[in-house]
């Protein structure tokens, strides 16, 4: 929503289209502005009409200069009439006083650069008495259809007018009497004078009057708070995250890397910490919480078995270096890099190809399983007995035999049972001399047998 015409301290903007559906304003200082014109108005019908009129683009183009703003309003019956609304411009000492204001905050100046009117500008400036935004009785009417209140064009052109303030709060500091460029320069020459004389601004200022907060920081006092709430802008739409995360640069110049430092290397990291920020991006978005056991960067620690049933999953916790280091290999590296993770978590190449087969089906609680053998304790085991006679009947029960803490092996077969310590049962397959993850976990031990007997070979070397 781009003005034309602008010369010195008047701006004219292009009719805007009908809004319709849409509410004519959005930010607090746009909603700030209606609040001044139905609070003025006595007649509410009037103000009704003027809407039905902006909604349905009968407002002409705007012309906004210092102390007025202009348009031409069309009735349905296409009568246009002339429609003017007056508002009080600031004398030059007053001026001053905003100007030192918006200079003593560098946040003030580039909330204004954002095409955002700062919360704190409009409070310090009330505090100085200095009304930024137009209150009761500030918008003072006048209309060819010569109605002496708000007329349905006079509020028709306000409220074309509050979807202006959306896109440019310089608009109303226009209407107090000065110009974006005239008021920017005016701004520049203060802060460079300032910054010449060694000048500080009030929130640096020590000994100031203003409340402190947590670290000797200036602050807001409660009371003030709670009577400026109204100014509080609504919380802004959470952002649309992108599909996938963004292409990492590439580190493959003509300058040779330094010592130790394999850019091909870093490039894989660097891939893998967008791959981790944009799936916690997406979470985050989605109001929901990652279980932590897939390849992301924290996982649960499980819940046990105690007292014959799972206990509640334990909290999201950091991977160790070796579990990581896992968590990268499985993410298919070149080779060079997959051998470097191993060396790095004392794993033999062989050992890292079960390390990242195990991830694949469960994540860290997969390679607990796999790597660590861990003893139930009585209740567990006794909960673990019942479990293996109930999953079968009496006649098709395969034979078992414990072959360690937490590991039930079939007698005469090359398939295992691993009970996970949150209560899972994981199926394994012996190749050459190692046993291999089969597949995913399973609360049910045949089924999750029968899916080890079902993966035939792993191909997992001895």
């Amino acid at each position: 929503m781009s003005g034309y015409g602008h010369e010195g301290d008047e701006r004219t903007f292009a009719a805007l289209p009908p809004a319709r559906g849409a509410a004519f304003a959005r930010t607090w200082w746009g909603l700030a502005w209606l609040k001044a014109l139905e609070d003025t108005a006595l007649d509410g019908r009037q103000l009704k009409a003027g809407r039905r009129h902006a909604r349905a683009g009968a407002v002409g183009a705007v012309s906004v200069r210092p102390g007025r703003i202009t348009a031409v309003v069309k009735d349905r019956d296409g009568t246009a009439y002339r429609s003017d609304v007056l508002v009080r411009e600031f004398s030059e000492e007053e001026w001053e006083r905003l100007l030192d204001l918006a200079v003593d905050s560098a946040g003030h100046i580039a909330a204004l650069l954002d095409r955002e009117m700062p919360p704190h500008l409009v409070e310090d400036a009330a505090a100085a008495g200095l009304d930024l935004l137009p209150g009761i009785g500030d918008l003072d009417p006048e209309c060819g259809c010569e109605a002496w209140d708000h007329c349905p064009h006079t509020s028709a052109l306000c409220y074309q007018v509050a979807r202006l303030l959306d896109e440019d709060p310089f608009v109303l500091l226009l209407m107090r009497g000065r110009g974006e460029r005239t008021l920017l320069d005016q701004l520049q020459a203060r802060s460079a004078s300032r910054a010449a004389h060694g000048g500080r601004g009030a929130d640096d200022t020590p000994g100031s009057d203003t409340p402190e907060g947590a670290g000797g920081m200036p602050g807001v006092s409660a009371e003030e708070a709670y009577a400026a709430g109204f100014l509080v802008p609504p919380l802004p739409a959470p952002p649309v995250a992108q599909d996938a995360p963004g292409r990492s640069l590439s580190l493959d110049t003509e300058t040779e890397p330094g010592p130790g430092v394999d850019p091909t290397a870093l490039e894989f990291l660097a891939a893998d910490a967008a791959g981790r920020a944009h799936r916690m991006l997406v979470a985050a978005l989605a109001d929901g919480a990652s279980d932590g056991t897939a390849s992301g960067g924290g996982v649960s620690g499980g819940p046990s078995v105690q007292g014959g049933s799972p206990a509640p999953a334990a909290p999201t916790v950091a991977l160790t270096v070796a579990q990581d280091a896992v968590r990268l290999a499985a993410g298919a590296p070149l080779p060079r890099i997959t051998a470097r993770l191993a060396s790095g978590s004392g794993r033999t190449r062989a050992e890292m190809d079960l390390a990242t087969r195990a991830w694949g089906f469960g994540g860290a609680a997969a390679l607990a399983v796999l790597e660590e053998d861990w003893t139930p304790d009585a209740e567990a085991l006794a909960w673990a007995g019942t479990r293996l006679t109930e999953a079968w009947e009496d006649d098709e029960r395969p034979a078992l035999r414990r072959s360690g803490g937490a590991r039930w092996t079939v007698v005469g077969g090359e398939a295992q049972l691993r009970l996970g310590e949150d209560g899972r049962w994981w199926p394994y397959l012996k190749s050459g001399a190692r046993w291999s993850p089969a597949g995913p976990a399973d609360r049910d031990p045949a089924t999750a047998l029968a899916t080890a007997l079902a993966a035939g070979p792993t191909g997992a070397d001895g």
